[in-house]
């Protein structure tokens, strides 16, 4: 069955040419195209898609305002934000409105049919660079940590908040598996339990409440 993706962006052109890779794999499928955020979240009702394609800046209801309607559906949509823009506030904003994953427009075709079908499986997409500015923003003091700590992390046990030190520090399931020396299915087991226990959806938000909650404290 094919991964139904709702593609949403204001210029055709480039609605276009997202559409065109993506009708080109089999495994996927446009289910409508919107030219703003109202749009999208009018057919996202009526679609149901598996996953919305969402730019950031447009008029009128822009992606980060339509990520935090869609997100907020019963059932939630999921949605990969893609966008020239780099700018850490839209980075984190559209975070923290509930999107699935976060890739720049300049990626590869293969990057975005991939990270289409990383958010429809139900995971976390972050493109390495975005990843990276993350970690980054709140070690420059960019973004500043809460004042308290956050209780749901005493639920975790040591290794689980080993664990989550290394992912808030950037780091694959591999190349934790290879810091702490357990296998990547353990680092995998460990994550899962982490998500649970703190009532997150994804990495992302992992990340975000390591740092926020000061797990992570910056030099």
């Amino acid at each position: 069955m094919s991964i139904r993706v709702l593609v949403v962006d204001d210029q055709a052109v480039v609605r276009a040419g997202f559409a065109a890779v993506i009708d080109a794999e089999a495994d996927l499928t446009v289910a409508g195209e919107a030219a703003d955020g109202a749009e999208a979240l009018h057919l996202a009702r009526d679609l149901a898609p598996d996953v919305v394609l969402m730019d950031i800046r447009m008029p009128g209801m822009d992606g980060l305002s339509a990520t935090r309607e869609l997100t907020a559906l019963d059932p939630p949509a999921r949605v990969l934000v893609l966008t020239t823009f780099q700018r850490d506030e839209y980075i984190f904003a559209a975070l923290r409105g509930g999107a699935s994953g976060f890739l720049l427009k300049d990626c590869e075709p293969q990057e975005l049919v991939d990270g289409i079908r990383t958010v429809a499986a139900g995971e976390a997409l972050l493109a390495p660079a975005v990843t990276r500015r993350l970690v980054d923003a709140f070690k420059s003091g960019t973004v500043a940590p809460r004042s308290q700590r956050d209780a749901r992390l005493d639920t975790l046990t040591t290794r689980e908040t080993e664990v989550l030190r290394q992912v808030a520090r950037g780091l694959t399931n591999p190349e934790i598996a290879a810091a702490l020396g357990i296998g990547r299915s353990t680092v995998k087991t460990h994550m899962n339990a982490i998500l649970a226990k703190l009532g997150l959806r994804d990495r992302a938000q992992a990340i975000i409440l390591a740092h926020e909650a000061g797990l992570i404290r910056s030099p």
